[in-house]
């Protein structure tokens, strides 16, 4: 079993309120193979949401408000739902402050990018469950 972000199986909950279907991780949802999740929404933000970045340890959105509680609230909700469903390993969509590994958002909302994991996928591989991309899963 497996965890992957929601937005990857066609559930539009990402910031834009659009997803990013990737028809083979749907596939493993429907086939009972995979478990959905969106940090985001799981930590009580809205669909759509104001778009927020990783700025000096803190997840702020573009208005400037801090909602690094309701990042840590999801990531923390997430890793629960995947302790529980005996996932090995997550899917996480790439570049986004709360899924992103290796390469996040620079924080200056300006499409830069820069070396970090979101803070889910940071509190997944803390926990010693391994992450990667879409991209990776789909070069696999």
């Amino acid at each position: 079993m497996i965890l992957v972000s929601e937005c990857l199986t066609g559930v539009n909950c990402r910031m834009d309120g659009k997803s990013k279907l990737i028809p083979e991780i749907k596939k493993l949802v429907d086939e009972g193979q995979a478990v959905p999740v969106c940090p985001e929404v799981l930590g009580g933000l809205p669909t759509p949401r104001t778009p927020s970045e990783i700025v000096d340890g803190r997840v702020v959105n573009a208005a400037g408000e801090d909602v690094t509680e309701a990042f840590t609230r999801g990531a923390q909700e997430v890793l629960r739902i995947c302790r529980e469903s005996g996932c090995t390993a997550a899917v996480m969509k790439s570049k986004s402050p709360s899924c992103g590994c290796g390469l996040i958002h620079n924080g200056r909302f300006d499409g830069g990018l820069t070396a970090g994991n979101g803070v889910c996928t940071q509190l997944l591989l803390d926990a010693g469950i391994p992450v990667m991309t879409e991209k990776e899963f789909l070069e696999k």
